[in-house]
C-alpha cells in the first residue's frame, strides 16, 4: 500500500459520485430483511444554505443508517424540503424575487451541500412541500379532516396590523408590534379555519390520546413534559356565584376549591359576556377592555407582568361564608381557558397575590404549611400553594388540602353551587394564513357565502403565479384572476350540483383565498416518504403499515409543541379511521444539542460567528467535519465550535490513513485481539445509543495501540475500518479498496465480537478513607477481598492517611470501591 498523503477532496468526490450514480442507498420495500425507518426533521431551505448546526443531526442518523444496513436491516432514510412558509415569503417581499424561484434555488444549494457531506439518503424519495404533486395530498388531508368533522370554520381573534392591513403569525409579533411596520398589533375577530386537535387529547376507542400516547413512546422526558404542559389538563370545579343586587351569576373554574374560604375577589377576562355588559354602562371598563384587545395572548400571559384591571362595581357572594367579593376585569385571565372567570385567592396563588397587592384587596391565609407559619401574608414568598392543612375554613379546618378538596367538592355539588370538570389549555389548531406561499385551502363559496369542499378530482388546487405577493391588507390569492377563473368555478359547480352537494339555484363565486399553515405540510410528510411517487393516494396502506412508524426521529427540541404535536394528531386521525395500524408517528425521538459559535454564543449573521460547512469541507474534508461534530461532546448537549479542535480530528484521520498505508500483516497478539473485540463491542453499542463521542474515543485508543506496533494485523485494521466507516465513509471506502477488496466496505457484514474477549481484564478501584477519595489501584476484575485490601493499604497516598491509625472497618464492594474507616 502507498504512503501518499490523504487527498480528501479527490477521494470524497469519487465516492459521492459512486453512491449517487449507483443509487446505492435506495430502499426497496418487502423482502426478508427487517425494516428500520430513520428520519431527520426535514430542513427549510433558506437562502443562507446549511450552517454547521444542520449536519450534526444528519451525521448522527447517517452513522446509524450505515451501521444498520451492514447489520442486515432494510433501512429507509429519506430527505426532503419543508419549502412553504413565512421565511420564503418575507424573503420574497424583501428582495422582490418570487418565492418559487428563490426556494428552488435554495433547494439546489442545500442538495449540493448535503451530498458533499456524504449522507446516505435515498434520493429517489425526495419531496418538496411546494410541489403540486405533494400539496395535492396536503389538500386531501384537509378534505379528509373536514369530512370527518375535524375541520371547521369560525370567528377567532387574530393578530392584526392596521398599518399593513393584514393578519400576522405570532412569530411576526415582536414586543406587541408588527415586525414590518413596527406599529402596534391588535386582536381582531376574523373567520378562520381550524383543525379539531382537541378531539384527540384523550383516548378515542382504540386510538390513544395525545396524553396517554406519550407513555408508550421513547422520547426525551423534557419533550413529553413540554407537550403535557401545553395540553394543560386541569381537573377542578366550576363554582357558580350569585351577583349581589342582580339576577346574574358568574361561574369560575378553579383547581383549588379547598381554598375558597380565602377567596376575596373575582376576575373576568375582558372577553367575558358579563364584562361586556358592564362596559355598556361604565366607560372606564369599556376603555380597559378596548386596551386589552390590542394585546396578544402571549403578552397577556407574560410572567412577571404588572397586573392591570378595572372594577365592575359589582360584588359576588361567596357560597361558603357569605363574604362579598368585588368583581374585576383583568387581561391576565384568558377567555379560552376554563370559563373566562377566576376566583381570586391571593393567600395561595401568586398571580392572585400580585393582583391583590396592586389593587389593595384583602389577603386571607386558609392553608398552614408544615412549618406552622400562621402570620399575615405580606410577601409573595409567603404564598403557600402545594401542601398543608386548612385554617380559617369552617368545616374544613384541620384537614389536609387534598382531603379538603374532595370534601368541599362534595359539599358544593350537593348544594348545587358547583360541578366537577376537566379543562385543557390546548386549543384547536388555527390553520388559516392570509399568505401567498402555502398550500391553498380546497374550499369554494357560493353566492350566499356558503362553503363547499373542492371535489377530489379537482385537486390539486394549484397556487397561481399571477400574484402580487406584497402585503395589501388581504390574502394575495384574493386578487388572482387565474385562481378564481370562472370556467374552473363553473366546472366545479357542475360537479357539485351533479353530486347533489350544491343546490341548483346556487352559483359558485370564488375560492377560499387563505392558504394553510406550513405545519400542515410537515404533519404527514413521514408517510409520503414511504410512497412518494403515488398518484392515486398520499401513500399505500400496505406500505405505510410495513414501513411505519418511524423508528428513529432526530431534530430540534424547538418543535415540541408545534410540529411534533401536530404530527401526532394527524397520525391518530389516520389510525382511528383505519388507514394505519399504529397511532404514534415517531417511536423513538432524539434532539441534537445546539452548536454555538467559537464565542460561546448562538450562531447568527449579526454576531458574525456563523461557520459555513463549505469552508470546513474544503480545508479539512467532509469526514473531518462529520467526525468533529460527533466528537464535540454528548449528542444532546449544547457545544461551542472550536476550529482548533477540528484540526485535531483531521490529524486523527491522517493517522488512520498512514496506519493503513504502512506494514499490514502478521498474527494478532492476545492484547491486540482483546482490544479489537473491545473496540468492536463499544462502537456497536455506542452507535445504537447515540454515544458517538465515546465510540470515537475508543477508536482513538485503538489507533494509538496499532500505531505502536511494527506490523498492523490485517484483521485488526479491517475491524477498525468497519467501525470507523459510518463516521468517515469516504476515507474508509478508499482504504478498503486500496487493501484489494472487490466489494465496497458498505456491502460487508458488520462483524460480531467475542464476549469473553471483549471483557475488561482489569479495573481501576477507587479507595476511600473515612469516605474521602484518597487513591486508586488497578486490579484484576475478579480480585478477592483480602488481596484487594492488601494492595489498597500499600497504595502510597492511602498509606499516608492510615499511618499510625486504627482501622475500625474495611468495606469492599467488588468491582466498585474500597472504603477504610479509621479512628481519627
Amino acid at each position: 500500500m502507498s504512503h501518499t498523503p490523504y487527498q480528501h477532496q479527490q477521494v470524497e468526490k469519487k465516492w459521492q459520485k459512486r453512491w449517487v450514480d449507483g443509487k446505492l442507498f435506495k430502499m426497496k420495500p418487502g423482502g426478508k430483511k427487517k425494516k428500520h425507518y430513520i428520519l431527520d426533521m426535514f430542513p427549510y431551505p433558506s437562502g443562507a444554505g446549511l450552517h454547521v448546526g444542520h449536519p450534526e443531526g444528519y451525521t448522527a442518523t447517517d452513522i446509524i443508517s450505515r451501521a444498520m444496513r451492514m447489520q442486515g436491516w432494510n433501512v429507509l432514510h429519506p430527505m426532503g424540503w419543508d419549502a412553504f412558509g413565512l421565511p420564503a415569503e418575507n424573503y420574497a417581499i424583501k428582495t422582490k424575487i418570487h418565492p418559487n424561484k428563490s426556494t428552488r434555488s435554495n433547494i439546489t444549494t442545500f442538495t449540493r451541500q448535503i451530498q458533499e457531506l456524504g449522507f446516505s439518503y435515498d434520493w429517489d424519495r425526495e419531496v418538496a412541500t411546494c410541489d403540486p404533486s405533494y400539496y395535492r395530498w396536503t389538500q386531501w388531508f384537509f378534505a379528509f379532516l373536514y369530512e370527518k368533522g375535524l375541520a371547521y370554520k369560525k370567528k377567532a381573534p387574530v393578530n392584526w396590523c392596521e398599518t399593513c392591513q393584514t393578519v400576522l403569525a405570532n412569530e411576526q409579533v415582536i414586543d406587541g408590534k408588527c415586525d414590518r411596520s413596527k406599529d402596534p398589533v391588535i386582536q381582531k375577530d376574523l373567520e378562520q379555519w381550524f383543525f379539531k386537535i382537541t378531539d384527540y387529547i384523550e383516548d378515542r376507542g382504540n386510538t390513544t390520546g395525545l396524553i396517554n400516547g406519550l407513555s408508550k413512546i421513547d422520547w426525551p422526558q423534557s419533550t413529553k413534559i413540554g407537550q403535557l404542559n401545553w395540553i394543560g389538563k386541569k381537573e377542578g370545579m366550576n363554582i357558580t356565584y350569585r351577583i349581589k343586587d342582580s339576577n346574574e351569576t358568574v361561574t369560575c373554574f378553579t383547581t383549588r376549591p379547598d381554598t375558597n374560604f380565602g377567596a376575596t375577589f373575582i376576575v373576568l377576562a375582558p372577553e367575558h359576556p358579563f364584562a361586556k355588559k358592564v362596559a355598556e354602562r361604565r366607560p372606564d371598563v369599556k376603555a380597559y377592555i378596548e386596551a386589552s384587545m390590542k394585546k396578544t395572548e402571549l403578552e397577556r400571559q407574560e410572567e412577571g407582568k404588572k397586573k392591570t384591571g378595572a372594577f365592575t362595581g359589582f360584588l359576588a357572594i361567596n357560597n361558603l361564608n357569605g363574604a362579598l367579593m368585588p368583581i374585576w376585569v383583568s387581561d391576565f385571565v384568558l377567555s379560552g381557558f376554563g370559563t373566562g372567570a377566576v376566583v381570586g385567592v391571593p393567600g395561595h396563588d401568586k398571580r392572585d397575590f400580585e393582583f391583590a397587592k396592586t389593587f389593595d384587596l384583602p389577603v386571607i391565609r386558609v392553608v398552614v404549611a408544615k412549618d406552622g407559619d400562621r402570620s399575615a401574608i405580606e410577601k409573595i414568598e409567603q404564598v403557600q400553594e402545594e401542601e398543608g392543612a386548612m385554617t380559617n375554613s369552617g368545616f374544613l379546618d384541620g384537614l389536609d388540602i387534598h382531603v379538603a378538596t374532595k370534601k368541599v367538592m362534595e359539599y358544593l355539588e350537593e348544594h348545587g353551587h358547583g360541578k366537577r370538570v376537566i379543562n385543557y389549555k390546548l386549543r384547536d389548531w388555527l390553520v388559516s394564513r392570509q399568505r401567498y406561499w402555502g398550500a391553498p385551502i380546497p374550499i369554494v363559496y357560493d353566492d350566499q357565502g356558503k362553503h363547499y369542499l373542492v371535489p377530489d378530482n379537482e385537486l390539486p388546487v394549484e397556487l397561481p403565479t399571477d400574484v402580487d405577493f406584497m402585503p395589501t391588507g388581504e390574502s394575495p390569492l384574493a386578487k388572482s384572476k387565474t385562481f378564481h377563473d370562472k370556467k374552473a368555478l363553473l366546472r366545479i359547480e357542475k360537479k357539485l350540483k351533479k353530486a347533489g352537494t350544491l343546490a341548483k339555484e346556487r352559483t359558485l363565486v370564488r375560492r377560499e383565498s387563505d392558504t394553510m399553515d406550513t405545519f400542515v405540510d410537515s404533519s404527514w410528510y413521514q408517510f409520503r416518504f414511504m410512497d412518494p411517487k403515488n398518484k392515486k393516494e398520499f401513500a399505500n396502506k400496505k406500505l405505510m403499515n410495513e414501513m411505519g412508524p418511524v423508528d428513529l426521529y432526530v431534530g430540534g427540541a424547538e418543535h415540541t409543541v408545534l410540529h411534533l404535536l401536530y404530527a401526532r394528531f394527524f397520525t391518530k386521525a389516520l389510525h382511528e379511521y383505519g388507514y394505519i395500524s399504529y397511532d404514534e408517528p415517531f417511536q423513538k425521538l432524539r434532539h441534537q444539542g445546539i452548536i454555538l459559535g467559537e464565542d460561546g454564543e448562538k450562531m447568527s449573521k449579526s454576531r458574525g460567528n456563523v461557520i459555513n460547512p463549505d469552508e470546513i469541507i474544503k480545508q479539512f474534508g467532509a469526514d473531518t467535519l462529520r467526525l468533529y461534530e460527533m466528537f464535540m461532546g454528548p449528542f444532546a448537549d449544547m457545544k461551542p465550535w472550536s476550529t482548533k479542535s477540528v484540526s485535531g480530528v483531521y490529524r486523527f484521520l491522517q493517522k488512520v490513513w498512514r496506519l493503513a498505508g504502512g506494514q499490514v500483516g502478521g498474527p494478532l497478539s492476545s492484547e491486540t485481539l482483546k482490544l479489537t473485540h473491545q473496540t468492536l463491542k463499544k462502537v456497536t453499542q455506542d452507535i445504537a445509543e447515540l454515544k458517538f463521542n465515546t465510540a470515537l474515543a475508543q477508536m482513538m485508543i485503538f489507533v494509538n495501540h496499532l500505531q505502536a506496533l511494527k506490523t498492523v494485523p490485517k484483521q485488526a485494521l479491517e475491524t477498525l475500518l468497519i467501525c470507523l466507516y459510518p463516521f468517515a465513509p469516504h476515507m474508509t471506502e478508499e482504504l478498503w479498496e486500496n487493501m484489494g477488496h472487490k466489494r465496497m466496505i458498505m456491502q460487508e457484514k458488520w462483524p460480531t465480537w467475542n464476549e469473553e474477549l471483549a471483557k475488561e481484564s482489569t479495573i481501576k478501584l477507587p479507595i476511600q478513607v473515612n469516605g474521602r477519595l484518597r487513591g486508586s489501584i488497578e486490579v484484576d476484575v475478579g480480585i478477592g477481598q483480602q488481596q484487594a485490601l492488601e494492595q489498597a493499604k500499600k497504595e502510597p497516598n492511602v498509606a499516608k492517611f492510615l499511618d499510625g491509625k486504627q482501622i475500625l472497618k474495611e468495606i469492599f464492594i467488588p468491582g466498585r470501591i474500597i472504603n477504610l474507616v479509621v479512628k481519627e
